[in-house]
């Protein structure tokens, strides 16, 4: 995957949120760390249509999972950041990295112009890792 000087890389998981930024030439890309955002997980509806066959009955009593309510709704406001970011064109470029569970909420949610700057998403879990360890994996 190319990783152009300037991109954006949001790792994602269902409770964790980290922003890099490529500040290397593409060839060697270097990531810098970025201060996330201290989001607040409003979208509780964002996990209403679980793939796991949870009933909105159960996401109401807490008889299902309530974390995955909340993960929804986490990665649910981690995208609507994501998304006025690059409205407001800071943001140019972009490469998610989430869990396949939080990719998939995110996609839901994105905006349209979100979709025309996204350079890639990688489905792996790397929050918590190094930038050297992330880098290494979009390149493998």
């Amino acid at each position: 995957m190319l990783l152009p000087h300037g991109t954006v890389f949001a790792i994602v998981d269902g409770e964790n949120f980290e922003l890099y930024r490529n500040s290397g030439p593409e060839a060697e890309p270097r990531l810098t760390s970025m201060d996330a955002p201290d989001l607040e997980a409003t979208n509780f509806s964002a996990g209403f249509r679980r793939q796991d066959g949870q009933t909105r009955h159960q996401a109401r009593t807490g008889d299902g999972s309530r974390d995955a309510l909340d993960e929804a709704a986490h990665v649910a406001a981690v995208t609507g950041w994501l998304n006025q970011q690059v409205l407001a064109k800071e943001i140019d470029q972009l490469v998610v990295v989430a869990d396949p569970r939080s990719l998939g909420e995110m996609r839901r949610h994105y905006h349209k112009q979100l979709k025309d700057v996204l350079v890639g998403e990688v489905p792996k879990t790397l929050t918590g890792r190094s930038s050297a360890e992330i880098v290494r994996v979009l390149h493998g």
